[in-house]
């Protein structure tokens, strides 16, 4: 399982989500492979599943059952929570 944290220029707050989605999947005991980039190079082949805020998710190339849209990209609690989910489905 591959998840890519995506932001509009793939330097900060991508990363930041990357380290946030490793700290909610350690406290959720799944592993995964978590990388970030930017929505210009991100390709539907790049991960199983890609997490983004809102503010980009609707510009993205990547089909909506593959997103994870973050209200609030800081927040580890809405990762577990989003992470979760996705996983329980």
């Amino acid at each position: 399982m591959k998840i890519m944290a995506v932001c509009g220029h793939g330097i900060g707050s991508s990363f930041m989500m990357e380290m946030n989605i490793k700290k909610a999947l350690k406290k959720l005991g799944i592993e995964a492979e978590v990388a970030h980039t930017d929505l210009a190079s991100v390709t539907v082949d790049d991960a199983d599943v890609f997490v983004m805020a809102r503010d980009i998710a609707k510009s993205s190339p990547i089909p909506e059952d593959r997103v994870i849209v973050m209200k609030n990209i800081v927040s580890v609690t809405e990762f577990e929570e989003k992470l979760g989910e996705y996983f329980n489905r």
